[in-house]
C-alpha cells in the first residue's frame, strides 16, 4: 500500500464585532493546532492580514478569497470555524469568490456554563444557524458538525473531523478522475452495461485499451526483457506461486508490464479489465493476481470491464485509504436472513485475505483447461469490519445513482474455492430488495472499513448522485 498523502485545510475563522474578539483570537489558534494535529497542513489568514487572522468584513472576506484561490489546487475542503457568532455574510461572500468547489464544514463552539457574560458569550448555537442559511442563500453545499456545537479539542470534533477529510479524498478524486477500460465488456455480462457518456458529463472519463493491442505487444516481449523480469519478482513476492507453471508466470508478468506501461502513458488511476474467457483462450493465464496487486497498493481494478464497480472500489479506498475490492452477492449462508456469502474467483488484494496462494480458475477449467487458467488469488476472506458501495449510470434519466451502507466479515466457516467470506449486514434482506426491485448489478465494492457515512456525503451533498444509504450509514463510523 502506498503512503497516505497529506491534506491541507482551508480555514475560515468567523467574527463578529460586538462579541469578544479575543474568542475569535484563541478560536483560531485552537483550530490550527487542531487540525495540525490531524496532520493536516492549514491555509488561513494570518493576524497580519485581517483582526485576529478571521473574517468579518467584506473587505476581509476578498482578502480570505484570494489567499484560497492562490492555494486551490491544494485545498482538499474548508473549515469554518465559529469561535464565537460570527458574520455569516463575511463568510458566505470569502466561499462564492473563492470558487474552489471543495466540502466545506461547519464547525461551532459550544457556550460554557457561568461564563455566559459579555466578556466570554460566544452565541456560536445561534450563530451557525445564520452561517447556514446564507451558505444555502449562495448555494453553497455544506456539511455539518455530528453535534450542533463541539469544541475543536473534543472527541466528538476528532471523529467528525476524520469523516470530513474522507469526504474530502472521496470529491477530490472522483472528479476529473480517469478510469482504463481494458478489453471489451464479456458478452454474458449485461449487467456491467453503462454510459460512458453520462460518467463524462460527471467528471470522470474512460480510456479505452482493446485486448488486441495488449497481446500484439505481449507477442513482441521477451522473456529477459527488464520489465517483465521485474514484474515477475513482485509477481512472486507478493503471493505463494509454487504450484504454478514457470511458463504462466511469464504470461502475467508480461500483462502486467503492458497494463502498468499503458496506463502511465494514459495517465489512468484505477481500471477495469476483461477476463472471460479471451484472455485464457488466447494468452493462457487468467488477469486476477495482477488486479489483485494493483487493488492493494490502491490502484483499485475490476473484472469483467465492470467500470462502474471499479468505480465504487476506488470511492471507499479514497475514504478509507486501504485497498478494496470488488465482489458477487453471492449466496445466501444457511437460514440466517442477515448473512450473506460475498464472493470472487478471484482477484481480491491480499489485503482482505487470512492467507492467500495463487491457483487455477475452478470455474472456468473445464470450459479452457486448467492450464490456461492459473493466476487466481484463493483463500477466505478475514473478519473485520466492512464498508460497501455500488455506482451505476440511470442512462434513462441521465442520473448517477447508487447505494452504501456498512456491515462486517465475520469469522463463519465457509469450505468453496476461489475469494469468499461471509458478511453479515442488519436488514440485509431489506438491501436485497432495494437491489433487485432497482436493477443494480450483483458485484459490489467492499472494504475493510466504517467509511459509508463518507460516501453517501460525498456522493450526495457535493456530487449530485442519487444514493440509497441502508441501515445506519447516517450513523458516522
Amino acid at each position: 500500500m502506498t503512503n497516505k498523502k497529506k491534506m491541507t485545510m482551508g480555514l475560515i475563522v468567523g467574527n463578529r464585532g460586538f462579541f469578544p474578539d479575543h474568542l475569535a483570537k484563541s478560536g483560531r489558534e485552537e483550530m490550527m493546532q487542531v487540525l495540525h494535529k490531524a496532520g493536516m497542513d492549514v491555509v488561513v489568514l494570518g493576524p497580519e492580514d485581517s483582526k485576529h487572522g478571521a473574517v468579518e468584513t467584506f473587505e476581509e472576506a476578498k482578502r480570505c478569497a484570494e489567499l484560497f484561490r492562490s492555494k486551490s489546487t491544494q485545498i482538499d475542503g474548508v473549515v469554518v470555524t465559529l469561535p464565537n457568532f460570527g458574520d455569516e455574510r463575511a463568510i458566505a461572500d470569502t466561499l462564492r469568490r473563492a470558487t474552489l468547489g471543495v466540502p466545506v464544514l461547519i464547525q461551532a463552539t459550544p457556550d460554557t456554563p457561568g461564563q455566559m457574560l459579555i466578556t466570554h458569550r460566544r452565541d456560536s448555537f445561534c450563530g451557525k444557524m445564520s452561517a447556514c442559511n446564507n451558505l444555502r442563500q449562495y448555494g453553497i453545499p455544506y456539511s455539518i458538525t455530528t453535534l450542533h456545537t463541539e469544541s475543536p479539542d473534543s472527541a466528538e470534533f476528532a471523529k467528525d473531523l476524520e469523516w470530513f477529510a474522507g469526504v474530502c479524498r472521496i470529491v477530490k478524486g472522483l472528479r476529473n478522475l480517469r478510469i482504463g477500460a481494458i478489453g471489451a465488456r464479456p458478452a454474458a455480462f449485461n449487467t456491467v452495461r453503462y454510459s460512458e457518456k453520462l460518467l463524462e458529463a460527471n467528471g470522470i472519463t474512460v480510456e479505452t485499451f482493446d485486448l488486441s493491442e495488449v497481446l500484439g505487444r505481449i507477442s513482441r516481449m521477451k522473456d529477459h526483457d527488464d520489465a517483465v523480469v521485474q514484474k515477475l519478482q513482485l509477481i512472486q513476492k507478493y503471493v505463494t506461486t509454487k504450484d504454478v507453471p514457470h511458463a504462466a508466470l511469464v504470461k502475467m508478468a508480461k500483462l502486467g508490464a503492458v497494463v502498468d506501461g499503458w496506463m502511465k502513458a494514459v495517465d489512468v488511476q484505477i481500471s477495469a479489465v476483461q477476463c472471460w474467457t479471451s484472455l485464457e483462450e488466447n494468452l493462457g493465464i487468467v488477469p486476477c493476481t495482477l488486479m489483485s496487486m494493483m487493488s492493494d497498493s490502491l490502484l483499485s481494478s475490476a473484472c469483467e470491464v465492470d467500470v462502474c464497480g471499479v468505480l465504487g472500489m476506488h470511492a471507499l479506498q479514497l475514504a478509507s485509504e486501504t485497498p478494496s475490492a470488488l465482489l458477487d452477492w453471492n449466496n445466501n449462508y444457511g437460514d440466517d436472513p442477515n448473512k450473506a456469502v460475498c464472493f470472487h474467483c478471484s482477484n481480491l488484494p491480499k489485503h482482505f485475505f487470512k492467507d492467500v496462494k495463487m491457483d487455477f480458475q475452478e470455474i472456468i477449467a473445464g470450459t479452457v483447461g486448467k492450464e490456461n487458467t492459473f493466476g487466481t488469488c484463493v483463500g477466505q476472506v478475514k473478519a473485520g469490519a466492512m464498508s460497501f458501495a455500488r455506482f451505476s449510470t440511470n442512462d434513462v434519466h441521465g442520473r448517477m445513482r447508487g447505494y452504501s451502507g456498512s456491515g462486517r466479515f465475520t469469522d463463519d466457516p465457509l469450505k468453496t474455492f476461489g475469494g469468499a467470506g461471509v458478511v453479515e449486514i442488519p436488514g440485509l434482506q431489506k438491501l436485497l430488495r432495494y437491489i433487485c426491485e432497482q436493477g443494480f448489478e450483483h458485484h459490489v465494492a467492499a472494504n475493510f472499513s466504517s467509511v459509508a457515512p463518507m460516501v453517501h456525503e460525498a456522493t450526495t451533498r457535493y456530487l449530485g448522485w442519487d444514493m440509497y444509504a441502508h441501515a445506519g450509514v447516517d450513523e458516522r463510523g
